[in-house]
């Protein structure tokens, strides 16, 4: 017996709007400071840490708006059976820097949905894109990551 109905198989290739972001200097010092960056360039804000873009999408919510694991929620999402949702890995692609200065687009886009039996029970996998690019089309960056729900 699957728990993927039809409804929740039908969100797969949905994307969210895209969403336009301006890279400035001091959002790239407040990162390296705060993620212990030890390059010059990136405390000096010349150019931002490779992980930089993973937040620069995510809404700026309040404590209470945070979910279980500390993060905002992700947006649209199906709602599914299973209510405990892991992280289950994070692919990522950069194609280019990004710099200050920069107007990037994000576009979240469900990649797929899948079940698998695990050794406790049924699993239900999400992979979710984030595909970053400049206002020009340019590739900046893929993420490809897992929630997995049981």
């Amino acid at each position: 017996m699957t728990l993927l109905t039809s409804e929740i198989t039908s969100w797969i290739g949905r994307s969210e709007p895209p969403i336009k972001a301006e890279v400035t200097r001091r959002d790239i010092i407040k990162y390296a400071i705060a993620t212990e960056q030890v390059r010059q360039t990136y405390l000096d804000g010349d150019k931002a840490p490779p992980m930089f873009a993973f937040g620069l999408f995510r809404p700026v919510v309040p404590l209470t708006g945070l979910g279980p694991d500390g993060l905002a929620p992700m947006g649209a999402m199906p709602e599914l059976p299973l209510k405990r949702i892991m992280a289950g890995g994070t692919r990522m692609t950069v194609h280019r820097q990004i710099y200050p200065g920069q107007v990037l687009v994000g576009t979240r886009t469900i990649r797929n949905i899948y079940e698998k039996e695990g050794k406790q029970g049924p699993l239900i996998f999400l992979e979710i894109e984030m595909r970053i690019t400049t206002e020009a089309g340019e590739p900046v960056m893929e993420e490809v990551q897992t929630r997995i729900a049981r």
